[in-house]
């Protein structure tokens, strides 16, 4: 069963972040492009996790967490900057 699935949801999520990678080049807003970006850093996060499923290796699930961390903090930051101009005050 795992023999079927992984392949077809690597298919998808490859196809998830090249659509997340469009909207980031061409997105008409800067919102647009930052909410791209933040789906990017998602789709990442799957993509590792199902690495790691497919691998049997603990060492991708560590690497997800962490760069969902660093992804949460660099859109908080994006936005705080996109709304006052500056981010530490």
């Amino acid at each position: 069963m795992l023999n079927t699935v992984i392949p077809i949801a690597f298919l998808m999520i490859g196809l998830a972040m090249m659509l997340s990678l469009y909207r980031m080049v061409i997105g008409p807003d800067m919102t647009d492009r930052v909410l791209a970006l933040d789906t990017l850093y998602i789709n990442t996060i799957a993509l590792l996790v199902l690495i790691g499923i497919y691998m049997n290796n603990s060492a991708y699930f560590e690497s997800a967490l962490l760069i969902a961390i660093m992804g949460f903090v660099g859109t908080v930051a994006f936005s705080k900057y996109m709304l006052r101009g500056n981010i530490i005050e």
